[in-house]
């Protein structure tokens, strides 16, 4: 008598899910499929960034000499 009854909520749910997906679909189908052609929605905002790298200092660090204990240790 069980089975009947978690048939039906398994479809429910089924169906539940189904919905939601195609109303998401609905909302976003567009951006996916712009995004799946490489092309920007018509009205997307163009952003400018300017930005200038800024020149990282290089440090020289000395090499490190082993001392008689690291060597005996190798």
């Amino acid at each position: 008598m069980i089975a009947p009854f978690a048939t039906l909520a398994f479809l429910l749910i089924l169906w539940l899910s189904a919905v939601v997906f195609a109303e998401m679909f609905g909302r976003y189908g567009s951006r996916v499929l712009d995004a799946f052609r490489g092309t920007t929605p018509n009205d997307a905002p163009i952003m400018t960034v300017s930005a200038r790298p800024k020149r990282m200092a290089i440090t020289y660090r000395r090499p490190l000499r082993a001392s008689p204990q690291l060597r005996v240790a190798a």
